[in-house]
């Protein structure tokens, strides 16, 4: 990657970006970026370079993506989070940049016809670090040449921005493609209990049919006091309800299952000191992951969970209880101004690090899933990725624009920055089957995490075959030599794709189409 043409720093929020402040240093040096400050909120890397007539466009997100990746023509103000690419039309060549995974600031890219930038966000909340004085490593650059076609050049470019990552064979945690049951999308945190929970065990054991790679059985949100998404502590389940959490995980191992487990690290149910002084829907109970206390907290958590036998952990809204805000709603802006962490000395992108460094060593031997976690910060961090928002089990919409959407765009990823995971297949009176269907094809033949929402009274013998044969698909990694969406540059739901040597088409509306409320 060449050298930036010009470098803008800014010291405070409010400030002005200018080309150069007292006490700030920016050095580059083959595609690394330092600073040197003893305050600084952001740094501007500029390139000059014209923009193909008619190229479109394509970037990642900060977190989940929300149905809204794609390949779209110029848009300056176009916030392009971690990497960006730019297709020619004219020549069919594809060449962007990005910046390496797990790097100390959250970066993003803007394109516009004369060139293109990179976004340094060095701060501490919404207030700059105190570096005092301090070299921080920021981030690396890399840039993408053309590797044959778009599809090509994306996996190229991830995999270039992961060198640093071991190499991904089957952790020995996995052992194996990641699929089995959630309950989320038929109970929504409500009305189920242990029997509930054994039923899905016993229904996903069933459906592998004696396959050597035994399925998980994930308990997710509502099994603890409290209410849907309340916090912990997280030390007990709900009386009546899940008095034997050990128990429920070994039930689970004596069906056949491995058994998994949801929770919120940084929400608690009642104020507490060690709370963030950001904003947030809930004052005082979204935690500091800056202070020694919490992660102390959240280490102790983990390793309740494996005490009680369980060996995956899915842990949520962490971006959300950081920054007050989901992924859209961040922008550029990612939080407030006005507000720091504890620790002011480390940037947000340090503090976030140093939590999922923490979380994945207390975990060690035990599946971990990220959802709602910065997806270049967790590679390597998390054996499993939720890469876009919530499908449904109430409206098919939601998996149609999140589910479809994130597979399709975000699949490179898959096995370079973690396993993909593109939100659960769900089985329910409310959604069409015939739909579902196609989506559990898709994903069973992709060899990306497959979980399932099945309710029992969603069951027959035709959606028992269906699900039976994506499991094992799924269970034996998919379909071999990959899938790859063929109708991407022009469809934010592919309905084309190739997978291994076959061409194959879905179709996600129903007989009148979309549904423009989705």
């Amino acid at each position: 990657m060449r050298e930036p043409s010009a470098v803008f720093v800014q010291v405070d929020p409010s400030d002005e970006l200018t080309r150069s402040a007292a006490g700030v240093e920016v050095s580059w040096a083959d595609g690394t970026v330092e600073v040197t400050a003893t305050r600084i909120s952001r740094v501007a890397l500029r390139w000059t370079e014209r923009l193909p007539a008619g190229a479109l466009i394509l970037g990642d997100a900060w977190e989940r993506s929300y149905g809204d990746l794609q390949w779209r023509h110029r848009q300056p103000e176009r916030l392009l989070p971690w990497y960006f690419l730019v297709h020619d039309p004219h020549t069919g060549t594809t060449t962007g940049a990005g910046v390496d995974v797990q790097p100390n600031a959250f970066c993003s890219w803007t394109v516009d016809g004369d060139g293109f930038t990179l976004w340094l966000d060095l701060r501490n909340g919404g207030g700059p670090t105190h570096l005092n004085g301090r070299t921080l490593r920021a981030a690396t650059v890399r840039g993408f040449a053309d590797a044959g076609t778009p599809w090509q050049t994306l996996q190229a470019a991830v995999a270039t921005m992961s060198t640093r990552l071991p190499a991904r064979p089957e952790p020995a945690p996995v052992a194996g493609p990641v699929v089995g049951a959630n309950n989320w999308y038929y109970a929504y945190g409500e009305n189920f209990d242990e029997k509930a929970v054994l039923q899905d065990a016993t229904t996903i054991a069933e459906l592998a049919d004696g396959h050597p790679v035994k399925p998980f059985s994930v308990v997710d949100d509502g099994w603890y006091p409290g209410g849907i998404a309340s916090g912990g502590p997280w030390d007990r389940g709900t009386p009546g309800v899940f008095d034997d959490l050990a128990g429920t995980a070994a039930a689970i191992k004596a069906i056949g299952a491995r058994p998994g487990l949801w929770f919120r690290p940084l929400l608690v149910r009642e104020p507490s000191r060690w709370a963030s002084a950001g904003p947030h829907d809930k004052p005082g109970r979204a935690l500091d992951p800056s202070r020694p206390e919490v992660l102390d907290g959240v280490r102790a958590d983990l390793r309740r969970f494996k005490d009680w036998g369980f060996e995956l952990v899915k842990h949520d809204f962490s971006t959300y209880d950081v920054f007050g805000d989901f992924g859209p709603a961040m922008g550029s802006r990612l939080t407030d101004n006005g507000w720091q962490f504890h620790d002011p000395a480390r940037t947000t992108a340090e503090i976030v690090l140093a939590f999922y460094r923490e979380i994945r060593a207390a975990a060690d031997g035990v599946v971990l899933i990220g959802c709602n976690t910065v997806g270049h910060l967790a590679a390597g961090l998390v054996d499993v990725q939720r890469t876009g928002d919530d499908t449904s089990g109430r409206d098919w919409e939601r998996t149609r624009k999140m589910g479809v959407n994130t597979l399709a765009f975000r699949l490179p990823q898959h096995n370079r920055f973690f396993a993909v995971d593109a939100d659960c297949v769900p089985c329910t009176p409310e959604t069409p089957w015939e739909l579902n269907e196609q989506f559990l094809d898709l994903i069973a033949r992709s060899g990306t995490a497959l979980f399932l929402s099945i309710d029992p009274a969603a069951r027959t013998s035709r959606t028992d075959q269906a699900l039976r044969d994506g499991i094992r698909l799924a269970l034996d990694g998919g379909t071999p030599g990959g899938i790859e969406p063929t109708d991407w540059l022009e469809n934010t739901t592919p309905n084309a794709w190739r997978a291994g040597d076959e061409a194959v088409r879905y179709d996600w509306s129903r007989p009148w189409g979309a549904d423009p409320r989705g």
